[in-house]
């Protein structure tokens, strides 16, 4: 292959990932040519309303996609917890790379962490999970709607727009942000999106090649815990238009996996884990547990 092209949004976020896989794949392919394609998407286009309202995270992906249908890329770099739990036909994910932090991160330029906002403070997100833990922590809270790139994001913190905002911790580190973090938010006592801090890269399922190229950035400790994560989630027929948090881990032999359905609008959730070495298997037996306590009206309702 004389040259590798990968296909990728325009956000620094994005184009960071991208250019991290890149160096990882000259790295493991010594002389390989790989160039960026940056695009944009509707997804990064459309930031006066939520995901969920414009037709959720795949819009993020279909403007790579039609690029490598094209032949005008040879594969796509995403975050992995952006990725809709069935892809279209025609694509397949042959490496997951290793994750980084998987927990989101409390930011605030006055207060130390969640318990300490004032009665009332306004807090910026918008994803529909982390407005459901929200509510279920501090139902006193005014919750408003944060679009845009990690770096919008923290300069409408910085304007006064918002008391305290959340993001995920391995985005700001990437950016060069950690010394943002006030305080991480974390299992057991808050879960993470589905296969948040991990970066996918997508490709063509008709290219054995790219496969064998790829498969050397491929973590097959992380694999497992966001297909565990993913499998549970798809089970629930989630997507970002319901509030579903899960998170797994290797315990032993085993892999534990914790799952959350909640309510955006007043922060009731059920919860449940189980602990298996199918991450498939795993996962369906969680969501299961979920449904059995009452998820579908939440899922539902949204």
């Amino acid at each position: 292959m004389p040259q590798l092209r990968i296909a990728t949004r325009k956000s620094p976020l994005a184009l960071w990932q991208t250019e991290h896989v890149a160096d990882r794949l000259r790295t493991a392919h010594p002389g390989l040519d790989v160039v960026l394609v940056p695009m944009s998407t509707r997804g990064d286009e459309v930031l006066d309303r939520s995901l969920a309202a414009i037709g959720g995270k795949g819009l993020f992906l279909k403007e790579l996609e039609i690029a490598m249908q094209r032949g005008e890329a040879d594969c796509a770099v995403h975050s992995l917890k952006d990725v809709p739990m069935v892809l279209e036909p025609g694509f397949a994910m042959p490496a997951i790379l290793a994750r980084a932090d998987h927990a989101d991160a409390f930011v605030s330029n006055k207060h130390d962490n969640l318990d300490a906002l004032p009665q009332g403070a306004i807090v910026g997100t918008s994803s529909l999970r982390r407005q459901a833990l929200l509510r279920a922590r501090r139902p006193d809270l005014e919750l408003r709607d944060l679009r845009g790139n990690v770096n919008t994001r923290l300069s409408k913190l910085d304007a006064g727009e918002y008391d305290a905002i959340v993001l995920a911790c391995a985005g700001l580190a990437r950016l060069g942000f950690e010394s943002r973090i006030r305080a991480r938010m974390d299992a057991p006592d808050w879960l993470p999106a589905p296969a948040q801090g991990a970066i996918a890269i997508e490709c063509r399922d008709d290219t054995p090649e790219m496969f064998a190229l790829l498969a050397a950035l491929d973590d097959a400790a992380t694999r497992e815990c966001v297909e565990a994560e993913r499998a549970m989630n798809r089970a629930l027929h989630g997507s970002c238009h319901v509030p579903v948090a899960g998170f797994a881990r290797r315990v032993g032999a085993e892999l534990h996996l914790e799952g959350l359905v909640g309510s955006a609008q007043d922060g009731r959730f059920v919860r449940a884990e189980g602990r298996g070495t199918s991450p498939e298997a795993l996962g369906t037996e969680v969501a299961q547990r979920l449904l059995a306590q009452g998820a579908r009206d939440f899922i539902d309702a949204q």
